[in-house]
């Protein structure tokens, strides 16, 4: 007999960071999908197992999804988990009220359930009306205290399939100008570059814009230069797999840490994912102000 096919339910309270899990389950060789219709679920169940892929499957939905009804979810879930070819698991994200409500005025966006009120009322709401979700899941994940990065890799670690690397790799931009950080395993200075900062319309751009890049990828001794640093990650990552090593910090900085450092952290972690490993990305100083950094003019 066939392994069952694996099948995740994953759902939350709203900003939680369920989106971010679904991300990392796609990049661990999960195929996900988010806000599908619960009352499609049998059908889509059907279709997947009557294919030979034994991919596992992420089904993302919360509030926001049509039809979204907390015991009708139970009563469908609870009859497909009478199937024997069926490996089903529910697992539910959530996060303290006062840290969500943060979240939701730092950004500015709107809770979902929040109707004109504040967001602290559609936290509320939401927390009352999806309890019986949170009682009745197999998992739960509480990132009140987690940053992106830590739920990201909190979930590589408990969800890999068997296929992804184990090693767990990370990879982010600093400003060498607020200093550098403390943890990472492998660092590299992108100050050789010619820097986007004295260049006038590229100034409150940064590595993520495509006329930075632009500018970077043309810069002479940019494209040389990344072709060694990735050959030589490429061959110490397995090594240091082999040793045991579980994970793997690799951090390039610039001046200000807003463009050249930013455009080489995404340019490596692509291609990372295409050399089949799942790396998480973050980028330090990418929210401070071109004229907060300290720049000069040889750097």
């Amino acid at each position: 007999m066939s392994e069952p096919q694996k099948l995740m339910l994953v759902t939350g309270m709203s900003g939680a960071g369920k989106t971010t899990t679904l991300r990392v389950l796609e990049d661990l060789g999960w195929e996900a999908v988010d806000n599908f219709p619960v009352r499609l679920l049998r059908p889509l169940v059907r279709e997947v197992l009557a294919g030979e892929d034994r991919v596992p499957l992420a089904i993302g939905f919360d509030t926001r999804t049509r039809g979204f009804e907390p015991q009708t979810v139970i009563s469908i879930v609870k009859s497909l988990q009478e199937r024997e070819d069926l490996a089903l698991s529910t697992l539910f994200i959530d996060c303290r009220s006062s840290e969500l409500e943060r979240r939701y005025n730092e950004t500015r966006r709107r809770h979902p359930l929040a109707n004109g009120r504040t967001a602290l009322d559609g936290i509320l709401a939401e927390r009352d009306l999806l309890e019986p979700l949170r009682r009745w899941a197999d998992m739960l994940i509480d990132t009140s205290q987690l940053a992106t990065n830590e739920l990201q890799q909190f979930v590589r670690q408990n969800f890999g399939t068997d296929g992804a690397p184990q090693i767990a790799v990370t990879v982010s931009s600093f400003g060498f100008a607020r200093g550098m950080p403390p943890l990472a395993d492998l660092v590299f200075d992108m100050r050789f570059l010619d820097n986007p900062h004295w260049v006038e319309d590229l100034r409150e751009q940064t590595g993520l814009d495509e006329d930075v890049a632009n500018f970077l990828h043309q810069t002479d001794g940019f494209e040389d230069n990344f072709t060694r640093i990735r050959e030589l990650l490429m061959d110490l990552l397995p090594r240091y797999g082999a040793q045991g090593k579980s994970y793997v910090h690799i951090a390039f900085g610039c001046t200000g840490g807003r463009h050249r450092s930013v455009y080489t952290a995404e340019r490596m972690a692509a291609a990372l994912r295409d050399a089949g490993y799942s790396p998480t990305i973050s980028h330090r100083n990418l929210a401070s102000r071109a004229t907060d950094t300290v720049e000069m003019q040889t750097a």
